[in-house]
């Protein structure tokens, strides 16, 4: 695999559009990174880390709304990719939904959103 990010999106994706309630990941330290920013923002339920074999898996519980069964995940979309990295500075942040959503972003103090990267005026690379 080539792309595991892209990978976890995917199946992200996938599991929202067959609306199923969990979705099983290969685990590595970056996607527990990423997990864990989507549950602290509110985008998923619950997730949990599996330690079977070498890698481990994530399982991630996605979350709806109760009534109209529509997930909180609107969009998922890869910007940068291994084949075209895409780099900002703080002052460059992006705006995802006009602020109202977030941006997953690799910096060198490890993985946080845009938000908090532009707080604390650190550059970056973009993970979705």
């Amino acid at each position: 695999m080539t792309d595991p990010i892209a990978d976890y999106l995917t199946r992200v994706r996938n599991a929202i559009m067959a609306k199923h309630r969990i979705v099983e990941i290969p685990a590595s330290n970056l996607k527990k990174e990423i997990t864990k920013i989507l549950f602290e923002k509110g985008y998923i339920l619950n997730y949990k880390f599996v330690e079977d074999g070498p890698q481990g898996t994530i399982k991630i519980a996605l979350k709806y709304d109760a009534v109209n069964k529509v997930s909180a995940i609107k969009k998922l979309i890869r910007v940068s990719r291994p084949g075209m990295r895409k780099y900002t500075g703080y002052k460059d942040m992006p705006r995802v939904i006009n602020g109202l959503g977030i941006a997953i972003i690799s910096t060198s103090r490890g993985v946080m959103t845009n938000k908090e990267a532009a707080e604390q005026k650190i550059g970056a690379t973009f993970i979705n």
